[in-house]
């Protein structure tokens, strides 16, 4: 047996437990059996699994040791894949996902099912913020998303169709990397609106979801829409470089004055210490795009989820959500012209936005402000949704604490397939503001707090 060691901080990145591993193997063997006693005890309140694993041994790969938490509409072959939803509750998919089979060939410990709003739309689930359980931890990728934040596990998959993965991680305080539309292959992974769903994932750096990006980006004959990436490397020591003076374009949108003020305040204050720092910086107004993405995004989710979910709401109406009967009848309502303008306005903007734009990146809101009070709504997902809408890569970074003590966030986007200038611009822009949001009191259900 090897010799008891002191565990790592519960705030240790990927890369940080992976020098360890390599020097201190008992470390390595004994953290996945760590991050399962502290699931346990935290659970009952945080509520963020469907299923927790039963198996922790640690196996050979790049990522051996690491425990990654799976969304709920993500297969795995040898537990349950409920898709949030009562119909799946015992349903235990035949063969893992794309993305699941190359984590588990890499060597990490896959780590139970998150709870997923149903379906990955509108109906919660019961986890909770880790920060304040009288709030939302955003959705659809609720339970991946907390159980980052709570330091149960350093790395988890979710998916983002409007805004699922930014703006969760944004209420939770940590890094949330929704990649290029196709870098990860979706077979396995349970569509909403196929010309829209992403992979993606939370961490607690910039350089863990690099790692993990440069690792599981790929391709599969059975997901049509996959454009592979340029690969890049990640060296485990150092991470990725950081992009020098990056030439940043801000944008406000419309709806900026609707944000809470104290997230308007911190995102300024963030683009003058950027300035500061040597960033070329100006304003960009995007009006039409803006006028434009969020009605083509939605007739585009609509009408797709329609056709995926008409049958299942017919057959199943005891078992399905108000919300998802709304979805399905709303798509069915659409035409065929709709559907088609709303694709082409697409391609259009994915194929225009930047090249008409003369920056390595934008900067944006990730959300209104902190994570609303209640469980009854995941957020509104207006200043994600562009951005998805185009298949742009877009990451969140936590940069403030916001009037109620929750996390507030700053969202950077690069051109389509530009993923890599993406992470390099963004570990500049984590260096310079140095933002810490620290861990929430979970150690034990006395430790949350609601206000």
């Amino acid at each position: 047996m090897p010799e008891p060691t002191s565990p790592p901080s519960s705030r240790a990145g990927v890369l940080e437990l992976l020098r360890l591993f390599r020097d201190d193997v008992a470390a390595a063997d004994q953290y996945g059996a760590i991050c399962l006693d502290k699931a346990r005890a935290v659970e009952p309140t945080l509520k963020a699994f469907e299923v927790l694993p039963i198996e922790v041994a640690r196996k050979p790969g790049p990522l051996s040791g690491i425990p990654v938490a799976i969304k709920d509409i993500i297969a795995t072959a040898d537990m349950p894949t409920t898709n949030g939803s009562a119909i799946y509750k015992n349903h235990v998919p035949a063969a893992d996902a794309w993305v699941v089979e190359r984590l588990r060939n890499l060597g990490a410990t896959i780590f139970g099912k998150t709870v997923s709003t149903e379906f990955a739309w509108r109906q919660p689930g019961p986890t909770v913020n880790p920060w304040n359980v009288a709030h939302t931890p955003g959705g659809s990728s609720s339970g991946s998303a907390a159980a980052v934040a709570a330091g149960i596990v350093p790395l988890a998959l979710g998916s983002q169709t409007l805004g699922s993965v930014i703006r969760p991680a944004a209420f939770n305080g940590i890094v949330g990397l929704k990649p290029s539309f196709g870098a990860i292959p979706r077979t396995g992974v349970h569509p909403l609106s196929p010309s829209l769903d992403h992979v993606g994932l939370f961490a607690r750096r910039v350089d863990d979801v690099a790692l993990a990006l440069s690792l599981l980006a790929g391709s599969s004959d059975s997901d049509r829409h996959g454009e592979p990436l340029p690969c890049f490397h990640v060296d485990i020591d150092h991470g990725v470089v950081p992009l020098q003076r990056p030439r940043l374009g801000v944008v406000r949108f419309e709806k900026w004055s609707q944000a809470e003020p104290e997230q308007r305040a911190t995102f300024d204050a963030s683009i003058q210490r950027l300035r500061d720092a040597g960033a070329v910086i100006e304003q960009t107004e995007l009006s039409e795009f803006d006028r434009a993405n969020w009605n083509a995004v939605n007739t585009i989710l609509l009408s797709e989820a329609a056709v995926i979910y008409s049958d299942l709401v017919a057959r199943y109406p005891d078992r399905t959500s108000d919300h998802l009967k709304r979805l399905v009848a709303t798509g069915n309502a659409l035409s065929a012209g709709d559907y088609l303008r709303a694709k082409a306005l697409q391609e259009r903007w994915r194929e225009q936005l930047f090249a008409e734009l003369p920056y390595d990146a934008l900067v944006t809101l990730p959300a209104f402000g902190e994570a609303p009070r209640g469980l009854q709504s995941t957020g509104d997902a207006e200043y994600c949704a562009p951005w998805t809408f185009i298949g742009a890569p877009a990451l969140t970074l936590p940069i403030a604490f916001g009037r109620n003590g929750l996390p507030l966030g700053l969202q950077i986007v690069a051109p389509y397939r530009n993923d890599h200038r993406l992470l390099c611009t963004a570990k500049w822009i984590e260096t310079i503001l140095a933002f810490d949001s620290g861990s929430p009191k979970i150690g034990a259900e006395s430790h949350f707090r609601s206000d």
